[in-house]
């Protein structure tokens, strides 16, 4: 992605990241935070993504769609209007908590086309590394807690609709009490995967470029993080609390799982 374009798309790629700092601190608060300055920062990203846009298909003379990057950028942009539109049309906030962070992280992907300067420091790129596990590790650990949460939500849930008196259960908090952990754990967890996938597809671009972005352990960690997503938007716009948010902690937790099996070579084990 030559010139001007990619500047502008880097330059949209930071403003787009106040929105997603915004879905962080409302999925970690339950109640939405600094929106107006995170919409007018999205606004002034998405202009500038047009710009980015046009100025490559002018030079290009056509849709800029050759790669995987363009086609991103294109696609990113496309949901951003569409935001846009709905929050203009119907004032629909929470669907920021969602579409936030998703173009954010759809085009900073997009402006890693064009590879940088490898790391000039060793010790730098050793503490890069280290902080996107650690952030790695302490979400897998929230989002632990919550499946287990979620386990002792379903229990008790099947035990008072059967009416049966508590036994070995009977000292669980309250279905509320666990809804709630479930809510804050998955909101916790998803901020700290949040980081860690930033840190982690910044750490790999400057790493090895753009050849990072056929491996399939990287598909493995968008899906998962997506779900993460996924589960946030469900609680704040569709109310989603309950058993369904339990079911879908637990399948968060078993494409956790997935991911870090195939991080640590399990995958490769397995296979022979």
């Amino acid at each position: 992605m030559p010139g001007m374009s990619e500047f502008w798309l880097r330059v949209a790629a930071a403003l787009y990241a106040c929105g997603l700092v915004h879905a962080i601190a409302t999925a970690v608060r339950r109640e939405p935070v600094m929106f107006r300055f995170s919409l007018s920062a999205f606004t002034v990203g998405a202009l500038l993504h047009m710009v980015s846009l046009v100025e490559l298909w002018v030079k290009l003379g056509h849709l800029p769609t050759d790669n995987f990057f363009q086609s991103m950028s294109v696609c990113a942009f496309q949901i951003a209007i569409f935001f846009l539109f709905v929050h203009w049309r119907y004032q629909f906030a929470p669907l920021a908590v969602f579409l936030f962070p998703l173009v954010f992280v759809m085009t900073l992907l997009a402006a890693m086309e064009t590879p940088v300067p490898t790391w000039s420091n060793q010790s730098v790129r050793g503490a890069w590394l280290l902080a996107h596990v650690m952030l790695v590790m302490a979400g897998y650990a929230a989002l632990l807690v919550t499946a287990l949460a979620s386990v002792f939500y379903l229990v008790e849930e099947r035990r008072l609709k059967a009416k049966r008196p508590a036994t070995l259960f009977s000292r669980l908090p309250p279905l509320g009490t666990l809804d709630n952990l479930i809510n804050k754990g998955m909101g916790i967890g998803f901020a700290l995967l949040t980081l860690a996938t930033v840190a982690g597809a910044t750490w790999a671009f400057v790493e090895s470029g753009t050849r990072w972005i056929a491996d399939g352990k990287i598909a493995i960690s968008l899906f998962t993080w997506a779900l993460c997503l996924l589960m946030i938007f469900l609680r704040m716009s569709a109310g989603w609390r309950g058993r369904k948010a339990a079911l879908l902690s637990l399948t968060i937790l078993g494409s956790s799982a997935l991911t870090w099996a195939a991080h640590a070579g399990l995958r490769l084990t397995l296979a022979r």
